[in-house]
């Protein structure tokens, strides 16, 4: 077997020298396409190396037991660990790259193709195992609907009202349909379980494989005796209803795999590097290196971590903060990928690769999360680890047992084929790891990360409740509760306001919408960090900040305050409160009458942080907290 992989392009290995040989690859060839491997491959602050692999043919519990034992004998890897949900294989070790090579080997030798977990090979391979599944389903459904019509025919004439050369044809019709059908749709579970039984394995589809195939050939040999049952209609309907189980299974996966897809979508597909010659180009976030300078124009989110070399602008942090209001950045600044630009252009010198931001850390916490083992999920392991052998000694043995009792060869058959069947244990290999992975997953799409693999767990036995404020308890929106300013200043605040992205800014035009004001268009400019500000008949008009427009500090701890000032008129102020989530003050009252202590800590000011917790009735507040 040839095994080579490589990073970038072809020729910059060829003329490195770079061949690296596989375990039992005696003469390796340079391979491009396996050469790629390398750049996936992970230094861990301590040294250790990691390497996510994305293994298709991975679908149930057995398939996950056999690559684990079979990576963790590898001498050089510290942990191997399968996520069935996700198809996914991660593994550590302490050593040279090369070590990437021998797993590549070792799960080849045991039936399994794998390639670097990267999302755009996922999303290919799902894709099309998507159109193989429902080409394989849409062929049994056929065949199922075909038979079935013949059978109701049989199963009617069957009090003697057909004659048997009549119910031999339309058994032979039956067959002629199935086997084919049977052949094709049935290569689903076939071909996995083929593989499990070349490496001395089993897994769930050695069972279902079994089953079916008995149930072919056993109704044949009915057939050929004249016999007066065959079992065609429902082999192949039952082949049709797992084939629409295992697609399901293959849609939820594919849903339950979107939270952390979710998370890498808050990074810019593509970026603009800055040259040393001062050009610019667009690459891909992971080319980009520490020292590396990129350009994000306004309304782009940033694509690495770093600091602001020039410009000065409003980021959006909401999705690392929760917090409602932009930050304010200037030259010195530090950012974050996934974070967006909002109001001017940025230059930025990236101090972190995609692979080391901050964002990148949130999605392996929750690919950890994901892949996880509580108490109940180990136990699910242990016992699909043992079912699918217990499972053919019990199929076999009562073939033996109902032999013994005198039923013929074939009932007996029938009667281990269901055994077979209905004692699959993928219910026990599939449903938990699904469970968890479908719980995680809309956990996260409601913005609750869960970064321990038995949190759910002993979430039953939690005794007090801790909330941050903004976007937790609130929406991360602010409405406009209260001003010292008049219908006409709400007007031409929300006229100024129409030229800036600012949530403040979306606030005021959302209430001036409300009370019907008619607003037209002005043209003004946006300073970042600042506001906005135009020239009205000779006057310059501002919107924003308490020390650019002039006028005094606010008198309460309110953060969210924006101020109005028309040439030297008296400054006009803006109020914001936050907004509560839907039901909040219901579930803090639930929670309450359960006995669960509750707290909120808050990086907010003390004042905007008490209004919150005085209206859900929570004593124990800590404001001003980093």
């Amino acid at each position: 077997m040839t095994t080579v992989l490589d990073i970038g392009a072809a020729d910059e290995a060829v003329a490195a020298g770079r061949v690296i040989k596989g375990a039992d690859a005696p003469e390796a060839q340079f391979d491009p396409e396996r050469y790629k491997l390398f750049s996936h491959i992970r230094t861990e602050p301590g040294g250790d190396r990691s390497l996510a692999l994305f293994v298709p043919g991975m679908h149930c519990g057995g398939c996950m037991q056999k690559i684990e034992k079979a990576l963790t004998q590898l001498p050089e890897l510290k942990s191997a660990r399968a996520n069935l949900s996700a198809r996914r294989v991660s593994t550590r070790w302490q050593g040279a790259e090369d070590v990437a090579i021998s797993i590549l080997n070792r799960l080849e030798a045991i039936g399994f193709e794998a390639m670097p977990y990267a999302a755009e090979s996922v999303d290919k391979n799902e894709t099309k195992r998507d159109q193989e599944l429902l080409k394989a389903m849409a062929v049994a459904g056929f065949g199922a609907a075909n038979i079935m019509l013949l059978s109701v025919a049989v199963w009617s004439g069957l009090g003697g009202s057909m004659a048997l050369e009549t119910r031999q044809l339309f058994y032979w019709l039956s067959a002629l349909i199935a086997i084919p059908v049977v052949a094709y749709s049935g290569r689903v579970f076939f071909t996995s379980a083929l593989q499990a039984l070349k490496s001395a394995q089993l897994n769930m589809d050695v069972p279902i494989s079994l089953a079916i195939i008995l149930a072919v050939v056993a109704s044949l040999g009915q057939l050929t005796i004249g016999g007066e049952h065959t079992y065609f209609d429902a082999c192949v309907t039952l082949l049709f209803f797992l084939l629409i189980g295992r697609y399901l299974e293959q849609s939820m996966r594919r849903r339950a795999g979107s939270a952390v897809k979710d998370l890498l979508a808050l990074r810019s597909d593509t970026t603009i590097r800055l040259t040393q010659d001062g050009t610019a180009e667009n690459v891909s976030p992971e080319r980009l290196a520490a020292g590396d300078r990129i350009f994000v124009p306004a309304g782009f989110p940033i694509s690495a971590d770093g600091v602001v070399v020039d410009g000065t602008s409003d980021i959006d942090t909401s999705v690392m903060t929760g917090e409602s209001l932009p930050q304010a950045v200037s030259a010195g600044a530090t950012v974050y990928a996934g974070t967006t630009n909002l109001t001017k252009a940025l230059t930025v010198e990236v101090t972190s690769t995609a692979n080391d931001s901050v964002l990148a850390e949130i999605t392996r916490l929750m690919e950890t999360a994901e892949q996880g083992q509580g108490k109940y999920r180990k136990l699910a392991d242990r016992v699909a680890r043992l079912y699918a052998p217990v499972v053919h000694l019990v199929a076999g043995a009562t073939v033996i047992g109902w032999l013994a009792i005198g039923a013929s060869w074939n009932e007996a058959l029938m009667i281990g084929v269901a055994v077979l069947i209905i004692t699959c244990p993928c219910a026990v290999a599939l449903a938990i790891p699904v469970v968890n992975i479908v719980a995680v997953g809309r956990l996260f799409r409601h913005g609750i990360l869960c970064k321990s693999e038995d949190a759910l767990e002993r979430m039953s036995k939690i005794d007090g409740v801790v909330f941050d404020k903004t976007g937790t308890l609130t929406e991360g929106k602010l409405s406009l509760a209260g001003a010292d300013q008049d219908r006409e200043a709400l007007r031409l605040a929300a006229m100024l306001a129409q030229n800036s992205a600012h949530p403040l800014s979306k606030a005021l035009l959302a209430a001036a919408r409300a009370e019907n004001i008619a607003l037209d268009a002005m043209e003004a400019q946006e300073v970042p960090g600042q506001g906005v500000e135009a020239t009205i008949d000779g006057e310059v008009v501002r919107l924003g900040r308490a020390e650019w427009v002039g006028a005094p500090s606010a008198a309460d701890d309110r953060k969210a305050i924006v101020y109005l000032r028309r040439g030297d008129a008296a400054p006009q102020c803006f109020r914001f409160d936050e907004v509560l989530r839907p039901n909040t003050e219901e579930t803090c009252a639930e929670l309450r009458r359960q006995g669960i202590r509750l707290t909120i800590l808050s990086g907010d000011r003390e004042l905007p942080a008490r209004e919150i917790a005085t209206a859900l009735s929570i004593d124990d507040l800590q404001a001003h907290l980093s």
